[in-house]
C-alpha cells in the first residue's frame, strides 16, 4: 500500500511538471504581446475612443472610497462613469456620489434597479440598466474591489483599436486591503492565489485553446457585442457571469483579448470563514462551468504529493527519497510562483511569492476537493444551489 502511494505521489508531480511546463511555455508569446502593446501606447499616438465604465454596487465594503478614487483620476480625454445597486439608498452608491463630488469634470449617472430583481444574479440587472442608460458603444465592467492606475483606460482601450476585438479583460494581482492586518496571514494567502493560481491557469488555457472567457475584475466589451449575445440578461441565472459574457462573445466569432495590464484585485473578506467561502465558491463555479478542465486542475497541484512523498517514502525507511519529492514538489511551485507573479502580474510581495504560494497551492487542492462536497454556494449572504452548466438558483 505504502508503494502504492509512493507512486500516487510520484505520478501527481509528474502531471504537476508538465503543468509547469505549459505555464513556462506560455510566458514568451504573452511578454512578447505585452512589449508590443506598452511600445504602441508609447507611441505618441494612442487609441482612445470615449468610453463608459460600469460599477455594480452593493453595500459600504470596506475601502470602497479609495477603490473608487482611482476610477475618477484617468489619464484619458473622455469617459464616463455609471454605478448602479438594488436601491437608491444603497450605502455604497452614497460613498459614490461623495467621491464624485470632488470630482467634477468626470460625468457621472448613478442607478438603481428598484429593489430586489427579476434575476437571480442581480448584477446582471445592474449591468442591463447602466448599458441602456450608457453613451458610448465601448463597455468597460469593473468590479467594486478593484484599484487600478492612471493609465488603465489606456491599457483597456488599446485592444479595440482592432475592429475583430469584440471583448477584452485584465489579468489581476491579489491585494490585501487596507484595514485587513487582522487575518493578514489568510488574506495574504488568498491574494497569492489570485496573483499566481489564478493567472497561470489563464496563460495556459489561453496558450491551449485561446481566450474564450474574461475575468471579472476587468471586462470590456463593444456594446454591439453584448447586444448580439442578447443583453446582460444572457448571464441573468449564472454564478459566473464572466465566464459566459467571454464565453458569449467568443461563440459568436468575436476576438478576446488578454491585456498586458495587469490591475489590482482587494482582499476584503472579513474573516476566515469569508475567506474560507469565498474560495470555495469560486472552485465550485469553475466545477459547474468547466466540469472537465476542474476535474483534471486535482492534477495540477504539486503540494499535496509532494507531503504525500514524503509521508509514504518516510513510512517505508526512504527520507532521503521523501524529502527530494518534497523538494520536487516546492521547486515546481517557486518556478510558476516566481514567473507568473513576477513577470505577470508584477507582484511585489516577496514573501507571499517565496513563502505563501506553496501553502496556497496545498490549501487549493483541498478547495477543489471541497468542490465536490455539494452544490451549495454562499453569495451575499444567501445561499445558492448550482446546477449543470454553471446556472444557479435560490436553495430550498
Amino acid at each position: 500500500m505504502l508503494y502504492v502511494l509512493l507512486g500516487l505521489a510520484i505520478f501527481g508531480l509528474i502531471t504537476s511538471s508538465v503543468f509547469t511546463g505549459m505555464v513556462l511555455a506560455a510566458l514568451p508569446s504573452y511578454l512578447r504581446e505585452r512589449r508590443a502593446a506598452l511600445e504602441k501606447l508609447a507611441s505618441g499616438a494612442p487609441f482612445t475612443p470615449p468610453l463608459s465604465l460600469l460599477k455594480p454596487l452593493h453595500g459600504a465594503e470596506p475601502g470602497l472610497e479609495g477603490f473608487l478614487e482611482t476610477f475618477f483620476t484617468q489619464d484619458y480625454p473622455r469617459y464616463e462613469i455609471l454605478f448602479c445597486a438594488r436601491f437608491a439608498e444603497d450605502a455604497g452608491l452614497a460613498i459614490a456620489q461623495s467621491v464624485a463630488e470632488r470630482h467634477p469634470a468626470i460625468p457621472v449617472k448613478f442607478l438603481a434597479t428598484g429593489g430586489e430583481p427579476d434575476y437571480i444574479n442581480a448584477k446582471a440587472a445592474s449591468l442591463e440598466h447602466m448599458e441602456a442608460a450608457a453613451e458610448h458603444e465601448i463597455l468597460i465592467i469593473s468590479d467594486s474591489d478593484v484599484c487600478v492606475t492612471p493609465d488603465y483606460l489606456r491599457a483597456v482601450a488599446l485592444p479595440f483599436a482592432d475592429l475583430k476585438v469584440g471583448g477584452m479583460t485584465c489579468p489581476y494581482r491579489g491585494v490585501v486591503a487596507p484595514g485587513q492586518s487582522g487575518i493578514g496571514l489568510w488574506a495574504g494567502l488568498e491574494a497569492v492565489g489570485m496573483s499566481v493560481e489564478m493567472t497561470a491557469g489563464v496563460l495556459v488555457a489561453r496558450n491551449m485553446e485561446g481566450m474564450q472567457f474574461t475575468l471579472g475584475p476587468t471586462m470590456a466589451f463593444r456594446r454591439g457585442t453584448i447586444r448580439k449575445m442578447g443583453g446582460f440578461a444572457v448571464t441573468a441565472d449564472y454564478c459566473a457571469d464572466d465566464f459566459v459574457l467571454g464565453n458569449e462573445a467568443f461563440k459568436q466569432g468575436d476576438a478576446i483579448v488578454l491585456s498586458h495590464h495587469a490591475i489590482d484585485h482587494m482582499v476584503i473578506n472579513a474573516s476566515f470563514w469569508q475567506s474560507m467561502l469565498h474560495q470555495v465558491r469560486w472552485m465550485k463555479s469553475t466545477r459547474f462551468s468547466r466540469p472537465k478542465g476542474h476535474f483534471g486542475t486535482a492534477l495540477t497541484f504539486a503540494m499535496p504529493f509532494g507531503l504525500l512523498g514524503l509521508a509514504a517514502g518516510g513510512a517505508l525507511g526512504h527520507w532521503g527519497w521523501g524529502f527530494a519529492l518534497l523538494a520536487w514538489a516546492l521547486l515546481s511551485r517557486l518556478a510558476i510562483s516566481l514567473s507568473v507573479g513576477r513577470m505577470v502580474v508584477q507582484d511585489p510581495s516577496w514573501l507571499a511569492l517565496l513563502v505563501l504560494y506553496p501553502v496556497r497551492d496545498l490549501m487549493g487542492f483541498f478547495f477543489w476537493a471541497a468542490s465536490y462536497t455539494s452544490s451549495h454556494i454562499h453569495w451575499r449572504s444567501r445561499i445558492y444551489q448550482l446546477l449543470p452548466g454553471g446556472k444557479m438558483r435560490t436553495a430550498k
